[in-house]
């Protein structure tokens, strides 16, 4: 078994303490958080008693001190970490006085540097910490997180190995959870085909020395944008790839942050928690891949103040194609995502919807005005048609749609539908609503039928014109 697996499972199996006083689709509350502050206390393990030295140096001298504690915050190979803590905590020094860990675990996590704060916060660990502590398992927890079987020191686990081990723990969790997992966590096999059928016919990530931005406006755990990245250094390892993501949930902002930078990312291009769609914290960037999958059927009240004073702005803003009906905002992503292209180079989109933002609403429509305009600017490549029950929350029929602002010659002015009904195989138990996977086989054979771009009974190719109302 490989070093991050017998972590991981050790790991997953700490949840067996919290058994009696926890639910278990609450266990990941506690333990997700944990394995982050492990992480960040073995990795500032190093430079752990120069930081204190010169916070206790200079914390009456200097307003802010910030710059001077970031500086010495750094790793054995002497390259700074971007965070630090000042106390004179870490999980060891916790464990030699029982009676007051809960006071200075508070004490610990608040001498963390902002970045790091903003994560533990969103989790709301402290709420946690009070929990254990009363149900006497937080002495126990920490004491369990500190043994040798669960070293997440960076000589022990690279970037990577965290970063798989977390994602493990994220997906296990997700599972456990079905009924909210749909939410925040896409399958990993629906992910893989997303991800290949952006970068099926892009020819960019062959070349040596570029940088590509790659964006998610949903980004739940963070699993599409780290699939992308995989994708493309298993092709190409000299691109420079910069993830970016927004997120609207707290704590599955928390964990996506988290993720980051545990892998060494830049966490803080991961933004929220906050709607997208009234507060896009990301305005002024473009990118060259969008890949999502966001809320289908969720009414977007909320955020109808913000998006209808930016509909008025007409194409000045991003809802200039119209508004949809007011109980699914799908469309209101979809044209966010498509304002998120370059305007002078080429960029993709990848998305799931349900049927709603194909076949809701009539001629004249908000729904109909938003299809025309996709179609009159020939952004719609393909849209591919899933099996049902892929998912953990959902059995529904759902779609990808593939969109470009630079289509291929043979593709301009035509989408093609592909019908993929068929391809998927039996999961051995079955995981909320998820009965059904996409193989290997699958993935290929969907993929051929994109690329092979010829009718067939499966496969339709139509002009764009097709689409309009006469």
């Amino acid at each position: 078994m490989s070093n991050f697996q017998e972590k991981s499972n050790f790991i997953w199996n700490l949840a067996d303490l919290l058994r009696g006083s926890y639910k278990r689709n609450e266990y990941q509350k506690v333990i997700l958080p944990f394995t982050v502050l492990k992480r960040f206390d073995s990795v500032l393990e190093h430079s752990k008693q120069d930081v204190l030295e010169n916070y206790n140096e200079y914390k009456d001298k200097i307003d802010n001190i910030e710059p001077i504690l970031l500086n010495v915050a750094v790793n054995e190979d002497g390259k700074k970490l971007g965070f630090y803590n000042f106390s004179k905590y870490d999980f060891k020094s916790l464990l030699q006085d029982p009676e007051n860990i809960e006071e200075n675990m508070i004490y610990y996590l608040d001498c963390f540097s902002d970045n790091i704060k903003d994560i533990f916060e969103n989790f709301d660990i402290k709420k946690e910490i009070s929990r254990l502590s009363k149900a006497n398992l937080l002495y126990l927890l920490v004491k369990k997180f500190s043994e040798t079987s669960v070293d997440l020191s960076p000589k022990a686990v690279s970037n990577h190995d965290m970063g798989t081990i977390f994602e493990e723990l994220i997906r296990k969790f997700s599972e456990q959870s079905n009924e909210e997992a749909g939410e925040h966590f896409t399958p990993r096999d629906v992910v893989k085909l997303m991800t290949e059928l952006m970068f099926i016919e892009d020819n960019d990530i062959n070349e040596k020395g570029l940088i590509k931005k790659i964006y998610d406006p949903a980004c739940g755990t963070g699993g599409m944008l780290t699939s992308c990245k995989d994708f493309i250094t298993q092709n190409n390892n000299d691109i420079d790839v910069v993830l970016y993501g927004q997120e609207i949930n707290p704590e599955i902002y928390a964990i996506c942050k988290a993720d980051m930078l545990m892998k060494g990312e830049v966490a803080q291009n991961i933004k929220g928690p906050s709607s997208t769609l009234s507060d896009d914290q990301l305005k002024d960037d473009k990118f060259d891949y969008i890949i999502s999958n966001p809320p289908y059927g969720r009414d977007w009240e909320s955020d109808k103040e913000a998006v209808e004073a930016e509909a008025e702005l007409g194409y000045g803003g991003r809802f200039g194609a119209g508004t949809p009906r007011k109980s699914d905002g799908q469309l209101l992503f979809i044209q966010h995502m498509i304002s998120k292209m370059k305007r002078k180079e080429k960029s993709r989109i990848a998305v799931i919807t349900n049927g709603s933002p194909l076949f809701t609403g009539d001629a004249g429509s908000g729904e109909s005005e938003i299809r025309r305009w996709l179609f009159e600017n020939d952004y719609i490549e393909a849209i591919i048609g899933l099996p049902t029950s892929l998912f953990y929350n959902t059995g529904i029929k759902t779609y990808i749609w593939i969109l470009t602002n630079e289509k291929s010659n043979q593709r301009k002015g035509k989408v093609q539908l592909i019908e993929s009904q068929d391809e998927y195989v039996n999961i051995r138990k079955n995981l909320g609503d998820k009965r059904f996977e996409l193989s290997e086989n699958n993935i290929k054979n969907i993929l051929n039928d994109y690329s092979n771009f010829e009718e067939k009974d499966n496969v339709k190719i139509f002009d764009n014109e097709y689409f309009g109302y006469t």
